[in-house]
């Protein structure tokens, strides 16, 4: 038998039925009405049966119940255990037609009863009724696995795709930073860093602490995502005051200052025209927020503890790691556990002792991380970002 399918034709045998009586006039007879139109197998006693259907896989047996050894209800429920339930179909013929020996028969897991002595007219329709279901059960079933192979596909073309969005919005986002800092005097691993420090620290916060329900799988990759872009808005502060080697007076800080409202809206413009890109919604918040202080002491808006955004809260404790721990023109790096002290140090002032916490924890992590991706060891981009990929592989 054939059935099309898209362009392919799907091959079916001419179906098998297996004859388990040990009556030789039985086997002559079927033989006479069906042997034309199927493949016929035969057996005399139950274990040869059951051997046949564990050998042949037979689409329909036609079972006798007066069986020597093995009786016919046995030989019926071995068979259904050997084969798929809806692979095998088993026709008890028999001269035992009482109710209560019918039932006992369908309970033993036949699908059609005929007593003897039959209408071989009624056989050969209840076979060919029988052999039909198989065939189309057995179509219905390659039907399936195609599409569940189609579907494999398309899901595995979507994940490519999805993968392929996500790491061009990657390095687009990534280029957009380095705009920024191409101005500035931040060294060229500084955003690396940055990325990489949060999403160590919040890691450590998912372990424990208040915010655990906070820092989901999606947290953390917006917060991967998003953290390069916190001081995007340098773009709009003059070289004059960005590239000063000395201190700011009070009307440069004030306009450096701005740099935060700058940058969130920026990216506020960016979501406003994007469909896609959820994580810029948390750039905006870490753009414009990771200057606040947790006592309430910081720019632009002056925000106290909880009310400074989750994100921003973190990524102002790396930032200042950072930015302490890295050479610049104008002066030498604080060695990193000198600087783990000054975070310490600015716990429930500066910032979130939460994080703080969290920080500490996470600390010998920070080192191994600063480490690969320090300044003087001259990794290309884009070996570090593959790098930062596997330390985000926990998201």
């Amino acid at each position: 038998m054939n059935t099309k399918l898209g362009s392919q034709l799907v091959h079916f045998a001419p179906s098998t039925v297996l004859v388990v009586d040990d009556d030789p006039s039985i086997h002559a007879l079927v033989r006479h009405v069906l042997d034309d139109e199927y493949t016929l197998l035969h057996a005399e006693t139950g274990e040869e049966g059951i051997e046949l259907v564990r050998l042949e896989r037979p689409s329909v047996v036609l079972l006798d119940l007066m069986l020597p050894g093995i009786s016919g209800y046995d030989v019926c429920r071995h068979m259904k255990r050997i084969a798929d339930q809806s692979d095998l179909n088993i026709i008890i013929v028999s001269g035992k037609g009482s109710r209560s020996e019918q039932l006992e028969g369908y309970a033993s897991g036949a699908d059609n009863y005929v007593i003897k002595p039959f209408d071989p007219f009624e056989l050969s329709s209840r076979v060919r009724l029988h052999c039909r279901l198989q065939s189309a059960i057995r179509e219905a079933n390659s039907i399936a696995d195609r599409l569940h192979n189609n579907q494999t596909m398309i899901d595995r073309i979507a994940r490519d795709r999805v993968n392929e969005l996500l790491a061009t919005q990657d390095v687009t986002v990534f280029a957009l930073a380095k705009v920024a800092e191409s101005r500035d005097n931040e060294t060229g691993r500084h955003l690396l860093r940055i990325r990489a420090y949060a999403h160590q620290v919040a890691l450590a916060m998912a372990d424990r602490g208040p915010y655990v329900d906070q820092i989901t799988p999606q947290f953390l990759t917006d917060l991967y995502r998003s953290s390069p872009l916190h001081d995007i808005g340098k773009v709009g502060i003059p070289d004059a005051i960005l590239l000063k080697p000395g201190p700011l007076t009070r009307t440069e800080f004030e306009i450096m200052r701005t740099h935060t409202q700058i940058g969130s809206e920026i990216l506020e413009e960016a979501v406003a025209n994007c469909e896609y890109g959820g994580f810029l919604g948390m750039a905006v918040e870490i753009a414009r927020s990771h200057h606040e202080r947790f006592d309430g002491l910081g720019y632009p808006d002056s925000l106290p503890g909880d009310d400074i955004p989750l994100a921003a809260r973190i990524v102002s404790v790396v930032d200042v790691f950072d930015a302490i721990t890295s050479a610049r023109p104008y002066k030498e790096p604080i060695p990193p556990e000198q600087a783990k002290q000054v975070i310490i140090s600015g716990s429930g002032t500066q910032f979130d002792p939460a994080i703080v916490e969290s920080f500490e924890r996470c600390f010998d992590d920070l080192l191994r991380v600063g480490t690969d991706l320090h300044d003087d060891s001259n990794i290309p981009f884009k070996s570090s970002l593959h790098r930062l990929n596997e330390l985000s592989s926990a998201v």
